[in-house]
């Protein structure tokens, strides 16, 4: 007979949480896949907040998301500046980017690629 377990688990309740200054990485793993849930208060940059506690200066970490609420910015070293909003999903290529949160409101995203290696060694 086949394993007809349902697992059902929350963030609320992580595997693991890699915090840091304004923000937090919750990461969840489940049916083979590792989901993060990033948390970032105003004034949260990765340059600053993340990028020394893994001794890089920018990010250049593939990700996949959904974005739950505020506005972050994603920056390339060509220039390009794109603003992540509430309800799309988006893709982020493994070049190098900084990111911030944008505005007064926290930022909550879900990454479904890229969580296992993100903000590792930043806390």
């Amino acid at each position: 007979m086949r394993n007809m377990d349902v697992i059902l688990k929350r963030f609320e309740t992580p595997d693991e949480i890699r915090e840091m200054v304004k923000g937090r990485f919750e990461l969840v793993h489940i049916g083979g896949l590792t989901i993060g849930r990033a948390s970032y208060e105003p004034g949260w940059r990765w340059s600053e907040h993340v990028g020394p506690g893994v001794g890089e200066k920018r990010c250049a970490i593939e990700h996949v998301g959904l974005v739950l609420a505020g506005t972050a910015a994603v920056a390339f070293d060509d220039g390009r500046v794109i603003e992540l909003r509430a309800g799309e999903l988006f893709h982020v290529p493994p070049v190098p980017h900084d990111s911030w949160v944008i505005g007064a409101s926290p930022y909550v995203s879900l990454h479904f690629l890229g969580a296992d290696r993100y903000a590792k060694g930043a806390a």
